[in-house]
């Protein structure tokens, strides 16, 4: 099954397209539904996949756009820099901001997991006029995971410490089996492989083995180790905090859950929040739909001050 046929098995009736961002960048993204938009954004190793099981409920009364992170999926993987800066959540969340004004939407809320949470919660705070509401899974925001960092934290999240290691010895880690690298990063995970669609797991394999992939998963980490956590730190000491409302979700099962506070910790960056454990591990979207669907319905509906 090719790629194009593997998104529209999971996606039947929507649009796959590729928008120029600028830089020569190019997002990949799946379009779909009717009403206000909606932002949404995976983590690694993963793509715009995840979204199938949530996707048509939420496209009854949103406009959804799934799109694939910078060097993720589909979208252009340009390289490294010196500082990482390339992947910085800043330039990340900047490719979203144009991906949604090219789709003729200036404000939007954004639905994000895991490494797509980072870049959202980088973009409400540079771009805060254009985000209406966050919903955040699984993470807790990143500095105060690297401050708090111990042995069971950095056992479990393993590879945020391999991926960081410097160019180009991880990358030929994961270009030596790019497949066996999906499958042992989730599969480890606390719910194993089992609740993974076959075409999606697919084409997160797929993905990964594509040129340039391995190299842009691990400068998405090397800036989130050095350049994000610059930015983060200056935020914190400017006292900037994310305004709009917020809603945390985790997994009961996962290791933020295990390791962190999540809901502590985003009170301390943001004004409006709210949020709990969900009834699964780290892949909320397709562990648990319906309870996050549950949760994020009712967020969505609620009008805005």
């Amino acid at each position: 099954m090719t790629h194009n046929a593997s998104l529209a098995a999971l996606f039947p009736g929507f649009e796959h397209r590729r928008i120029d961002v600028g830089g020569g960048v190019q997002i990949a993204a799946t379009v779909g539904g009717s009403g206000p938009p909606l932002l949404l954004l995976h983590g690694h190793p993963q793509t715009r996949a995840i979204w199938h099981r949530v996707a048509p409920v939420l496209a009854q009364r949103h406009t959804l756009v799934m799109s694939d992170l910078r060097g993720y999926g589909d979208s252009s993987k340009p390289a490294g820099d010196a500082d990482h800066g390339n992947y910085a959540k800043r330039v990340t969340a900047q490719d979203q901001l144009a991906l949604m004004r090219g789709l003729g939407f200036e404000r939007f809320d954004v639905l994000a997991h895991d490494r797509g949470a980072r870049v959202t919660h980088r973009l409400a705070l540079d771009h805060p006029e254009a985000v209406g509401r966050l919903i955040l899974l699984d993470i807790a925001p990143t500095l105060a995971m690297y401050e708090q960092t111990t042995d069971a934290f950095a056992r479990a999240y393993w590879h945020w410490f391999f991926l960081i290691q410097p160019a180009p010895l991880p990358e030929r880690l994961i270009e030596a089996d790019p497949a066996a690298y999906v499958r042992e990063v989730m599969g480890r995970r606390s719910a194993g492989l089992a609740p993974f669609d076959p075409r999606a797991l697919a084409e997160y394999q797929r993905c990964v083995a594509l040129p340039g992939a391995a190299h842009s998963l691990c400068e998405d980490y090397r800036a989130a180790a050095g350049i994000d956590l610059i930015h983060d730190r200056s935020d914190r000491d400017a006292g900037r905090l994310l305004q709009m409302p917020v809603l945390a979700l985790w997994g009961e099962d996962g290791v933020v859950n295990r390791c962190f506070d999540p809901l502590a910790e985003w009170r301390r960056v943001a004004r409006n929040v709210r949020g709990r454990a969900l009834p699964c591990g780290h892949y909320i979207t397709e562990e648990a739909p319906e309870a996050l669907l549950a949760e994020v319905q009712p967020f969505l509906a609620q009008e805005l001050s």
